[in-house]
């Protein structure tokens, strides 16, 4: 089935940023579900990869105010984005099927097995009685799903999920497949899988310190996993392992962690990561610390080659630190066959015109913004969709289009993000589904709108988000809680 074919009318121009065509983009999915209690046609929080010339997203569908969705949506194209299928996950969710094990699922993301020949979606099983920390469903073609396999038993609590393959070859670990999460004490956690996902091992930790959430882990050529991690608000870490995951690391520092308070969104500051083909690894994430008073947030970069060297964190140039423009929930994409100094990135992330706005009158922006040197300079900024008022968004602690966002290359060289666009409710129904670009987007390598070669971060400037302290989490008896 191919997506709705909407496309989304340009809204007007906010007179901060470059005035640019914006992009035409099309619908992918829809929420079905009419289960009672969730905010329903309502889709958000999409992960994205591709391998080869297929492409396979995956996203919240029918979300919960209180924690997790009705069920993980999918939708993949097997030419590189011409044509779209979608679909939901089977026998997890009982907002799908009332005789699904779990109540509710959450935070989806999407991982390639190349030695197996395997496409995965990990998420969140949230229930009132016992689950799995992470279930894993697998596809031969990203189309055709099976039902879902435990990665980890129950812990005290499950969040923030993230899943990578070995896909080189010369790799020892050729076929290994990790699955990351963090438990109710915030321990980070990675179990590993060698058949395709359909068997998972013992779950290992990192060492000490190694707290935190939003894991992304990535793979270099030669089997290392680094999972970088935020901390929950005060740094972003990284635990690496260079034995297949039997062991890990200390957490290691990436960049102490500063930011804005977005007005009126769930949107906390949790880092990005992707790898090149040389095994660079590349971690973004929105941070305020170039912006006097820590007045709006910048995308910003640190890069490793190891996992334990990482550099000084450098503010993306996507407008002038005097702009007032607040960018926040930021996802890197890198082009695999391109490395170092030649590294194509993409970056796809969320913006308000103007960082000093209330729920009544912030207006809502998705960004792309690339760099053809590796992050040397980068192009101007692409403004992907129309104004969006938070109202119209899920409310999950706030407004809310996803926790993350991800941006994938295809072998044309094009980046692909899947994202939440959000329309006008219709009487009292909401109107916010999964969209994505029409034929992907270009890397530009021209140079940058505003340079950042000089910028350095502001001395003194400290966050004006109160700090994230996640309790454990707990499922109740009587009544299904997450923090998700």
């Amino acid at each position: 089935m191919l997506g709705f074919a909407l496309a989304v009318a340009a809204a007007a121009q906010s007179q901060l940023v470059p005035d640019v065509k914006t992009p035409k983009l099309v619908q992918l999915s829809a929420d079905p579900f009419t289960n009672a209690g969730a905010e329903h046609k309502t889709q958000l929080e999409a992960d994205t990869y591709a391998w080869g010339s297929t492409i396979v997203a995956a996203f919240q569908s029918g979300r919960y105010n209180s924690g997790g969705c009705s069920d993980i949506g999918w939708a993949t194209s097997s030419d590189a984005g011409q044509t779209w299928q979608y679909g939901f996950l089977p026998g997890i969710s009982q907002g799908q099927n009332p005789s699904n094990p779990y109540q509710r699922v959450s935070d989806p993301a999407v991982a390639y097995d190349a030695a197996h020949a395997v496409w995965m979606i990990s998420s969140l099983p949230v229930t009132s009685g016992t689950a799995p920390a992470v279930v894993v469903s697998t596809s031969p073609d990203g189309v055709n799903w099976g039902g879902p396999v435990s990665v980890a038993p129950a812990p005290t609590g499950s969040d923030k999920n993230w899943n990578v393959c070995d896909n080189t070859p010369s790799s020892p670990y050729y076929g290994q497949c990790y699955v990351e999460w963090d438990d109710g004490n915030n321990q980070i956690h990675v179990n590993v899988s060698s058949d395709g996902g359909q068997s998972w091992g013992p779950t290992e930790s990192g060492g000490n310190g190694a707290y935190g959430l939003g894991g992304q882990p990535v793979v270099q050529p030669n089997g290392t996993v680094i999972v970088p991690f935020s901390d929950g608000g005060a740094n972003d870490l990284a635990i690496v392992s260079s034995n297949g995951g039997a062991t890990w690391s200390n957490a290691i520092t990436i960049s102490a962690e500063n930011d804005h308070a977005v007005s009126g969104m769930r949107a906390p500051s949790l880092p990005s990561a992707q790898i090149d083909g040389a095994g660079n690894v590349y971690v973004v994430w929105h941070d305020c610390s170039f912006r006097t008073n820590c007045s709006a947030n910048d995308i910003v970069m640190s890069t490793s080659s190891d996992g334990y060297h990482w550099s000084t964190k450098a503010r993306i140039p996507i407008d002038a630190t005097t702009s007032g423009i607040d960018h926040f929930t930021p996802g890197i994409g890198v082009d695999r066959t391109t490395s170092g100094s030649s590294a194509h990135l993409g970056v796809t992330y969320n913006y308000f015109p103007k960082a000093a706005c209330t729920v009544a009158t912030c207006r809502l922006y998705t960004g792309f913004i690339s760099s053809a040197n590796g992050g040397a300079t980068w192009s101007a900024p692409t403004r992907l969709t129309g104004a969006m008022e938070e109202r119209w968004m899920a409310n999950a602690g706030g407004y809310f289009v996803g926790d993350y966002v991800a941006t994938a290359f295809t072998p044309d060289g094009l980046a692909h993000s899947v994202f939440a666009v959000a329309k006008k409710p219709k009487l009292s129904t909401l109107d916010e589904a999964a969209y994505t670009t029409v034929n992907g987007l270009q890397v530009n390598s021209g140079g940058p709108q505003y340079s950042s070669r000089y910028d350095r971060p502001i001395p003194g400037v400290h966050s004006d988000h109160p700090r994230m302290h996640y309790p454990p989490k707990k499922l109740l008896s009587k009544k299904v809680l997450d923090s998700d």
